[in-house]
């Protein structure tokens, strides 16, 4: 097995500039140093670094919240490194349990390339296509067949695969899980030998997977990956992390308004995070952003800045400008920059209950008396249907001129 050389020799300017676009942002880097020599050895060599990155296609889009993984392989990629999109095809078959109390129902076939037929060029908004390899997992894991699964079995041990806090937790619940269930970090393990790849990223919560990979690599004889995990995106409530289950997500491929609106909805504290996970500005023009606004700035001055950058790396430049006119065309209706702002549960919640429980109707009738009459908005949209309810997100309820709450339901 081939190592990693050691070096002693002080870091050369284009290395410590990939360390630090390395760490921007991120959860862990494991194991750094190595990961350190790697760079080292790659500027030695003039060979770029394999670095991969594994999405299983269980829905048929993706949000930004999977885009903080892209951002960082998009960052390492202009450095002049080989990034893998892997699409998981066949480990999507089984369903990947982390995370989980129960078994995943797994997809069927036609549903998984349904899905990934859309997944690529997605993508691509994030990657430079003419420099991203694409590939399937079905590649090596079809050819495996029966014996070759077994043998990749034998190369961990039970009591291991039990320290992962999912199966853990759900063992000592009572909670059954499927020995198909086992199969999955064993196969996402072995795409890192099938690549032989020298860095995998993913979310803090695939960690045991993506140490699975370095494990499989020793085993077969390969030099271990280092894994890059990074934070989960917090979603528009500010709360859960963002996903479509609960309606706090901002899809790549909505249309420029709404994307520019639903990243103004953010909170001013939340602003910042995904301006580190999100944007390619630099750190140090973040900082100066951000000192700017404790000095006295408009936070929304800095939101804006946020919301056209996303909306033009999803769309176009021409998209986000008519997107920010359209959001201050739909607000010359008088909302003020500063507005109360509630937090609510029991999502979906009808209009009523909410304009009663946000304290801009002093009882449900006063509130089907303020919708009958027109006086009653949400995101500038006048509401006229009684039985509106609306799912988790953040609203701007408006009553009359001058009634304003920011609500954010969960």
């Amino acid at each position: 097995m081939n190592q990693v050389p050691v070096t002693n020799n002080p870091l050369s300017e284009r290395v410590k500039t990939a360390l630090a676009v390395s760490l921007r942002g991120c959860d862990e880097l494991i194991p750094q140093d190595e990961w350190t020599r790697k760079l080292v050895r790659s500027e030695a060599t003039g060979v770029p670094l394999r670095i991969k990155l594994g999405l299983d296609p269980t829905a048929p889009d993706i949000h930004i919240g999977h885009t903080v993984v892209l951002n960082k392989m998009r960052q390492l990629q202009d450095l002049g490194h080989t990034v893998i999109f892997l699409i998981g095809d066949f480990t999507t078959l089984i369903g990947d349990p982390s995370g989980r109390n129960t078994t995943r129902p797994p997809l069927t076939a036609e549903q998984i390339k349904v899905n990934a037929e859309t997944y690529y060029r997605q993508a691509s908004l994030v990657l430079d296509p003419a420099k991203t390899e694409i590939r399937y997992n079905s590649e090596w894991c079809d050819p495996l067949g029966a014996r070759g699964l077994i043998q990749l079995a034998s190369r961990y041990n039970v009591a291991r695969m039990m320290e992962r806090n999912d199966f853990h937790d759900r063992f000592h619940a009572g909670t059954p899980i499927s020995v198909h269930e086992f199969l999955y970090p064993l196969l996402q393990g072995y795409d890192s030998v099938a690549l032989k790849s020298d860095l995998e990223l993913g979310g803090t919560d695939q960690k045991f997977n993506l140490l699975m990979g370095r494990h499989l690599q020793q085993e077969y004889g390969q030099e271990p990956q280092c894994i890059l995990t990074m934070p989960l995106l917090e979603g528009l409530d500010g709360i859960e992390k963002m996903s479509k289950s609960k309606n706090n997500y901002i899809g790549i491929s909505e249309d420029p308004n709404s994307m520019f609106a639903k990243v103004l909805s953010v909170s001013d504290v939340l602003m910042w995070k995904w301006y580190t996970l999100l944007s390619f500005q630099s750190e140090a023009d973040i900082a100066a952003l951000k000192a700017e606004v404790a000095d006295g700035r408009n936070p929304k001055d800095a939101k804006v800045a946020l919301a056209k950058e996303i909306t033009a790396r999803f769309h176009s430049a021409a998209a986000a400008d008519a997107a920010e006119q359209d959001f201050i065309n739909r607000s010359k209706g008088g909302v003020p920059d500063e507005i109360a702002e509630v937090t609510l549960s029991g999502a979906p919640l009808g209009i009523g209950a909410l304009l009663k429980a946000a304290g801009l109707a002093p009882s449900g009738s006063e509130a089907s008396r303020l919708i009958d009459g027109g006086g009653v908005r949400v995101d500038s949209s006048v509401v006229s249907d009684k039985a509106l309810k609306l799912p988790a997100g953040v609203y701007v309820v408006q009553v009359g001129k001058r009634k304003f709450v920011r609500v954010t339901l969960s």
